[in-house]
């Protein structure tokens, strides 16, 4: 009888480890099995059995210690990436990308395990919104009307979107606190950047750029500070065949498809 309740057990070990071997990289297995009693008593070993792709390129160096950023049974948590990242001065004192430092939670924008790229993040906005969202359930300050309302508006599925390219969660941020430095309209459109953009990209589906024939593109759009210098006699007006354009002339050389579409030239890259 003790010898049937082993049988089990030991065939289970087996399996796990023939399923194992297979999920270790080709140059793995051969060090397996040209050495396999030294293999299998590294902890390294048995992790890779189970990682789930490569670490990005700024974490390589963690990628045989999974216990730097998983707590077993809990996963990823924050506190695991703090004593690398607390002390980052150049993301918290940059205005984009300050607010980091009040969101106690990494792994809804940061995502490992995607391949050996340069960085992981990969921006949701709904999961900001929704940090957000448990800061402001959770704040000891005295309860604002206006964002009680807020609050309670979010958490009813049939109320209507304010903005048909906004999430539901999304309409609690503040686009102006990250994106300020991005306004292209310097302002002139005021701050609520979500009466015309989504989060999904910049462009909008709905706009229809003025007939090609317009003479009004200065009131849009600013000349590049190339255009006040040398360059633009030397080599704007040349490569465009306008002698006697001026820099707010804009439509005497480009098109509204793109500013590298030239009147009369077609894709001009100029460098």
């Amino acid at each position: 009888m003790k010898l049937s309740r082993k049988i089990p057990v030991a065939v289970l070990a087996l399996l796990a480890l023939g399923a194992g071997y297979f999920l270790l990289s080709p140059h793995h297995r051969r060090q397996l099995i040209i050495d396999p009693a030294i293999h299998l008593t590294q902890a390294s070993t048995w992790q890779r059995m189970v990682a789930p792709g490569e670490l990005s390129t700024p974490h390589a160096f963690l990628q045989n210690n999974c216990a730097a950023c998983h707590t077993p049974v809990r996963g990823v948590e924050a506190k695991n990436c703090i004593p690398c990242h607390a002390d980052n001065k150049a993301l918290l004192q940059r205005q984009p990308t300050a607010f980091h430092a009040d969101i106690g939670s990494c792994v809804e924008c940061h995502r490992e395990h995607q391949g050996n790229v340069p960085r992981t993040t990969k921006m949701d906005h709904t999961a900001l919104a929704r940090i957000g969202l448990r800061h402001l359930e959770k704040s000891p300050a005295a309860h604002d009307p206006s964002r009680d309302a807020l609050v309670n508006w979010l958490k009813q599925p049939d109320s209507p979107l304010l903005q048909p390219q906004l999430r539901r969660e999304e309409s609690l941020l503040n686009c102006v606190s990250c994106h300020r430095t991005e306004d292209r309209h310097n302002g002139l459109f005021g701050t609520d950047c979500a009466q015309c953009h989504g989060t999904e990209k910049w462009t909008l589906p709905e706009f229809r750029h003025p007939s090609t024939s317009g003479q009004s593109c200065a009131q849009c759009h600013q000349a590049p500070p190339s255009h006040y210098m040398m360059h633009f006699q030397m080599i704007s007006m040349t490569v465009a065949g306008q002698m006697h354009a001026k820099v707010d002339q804009c439509f005497l050389c480009h098109q509204t498809t793109s500013w590298n579409d030239i009147r009369g030239v077609g894709w001009y890259k100029h460098h």
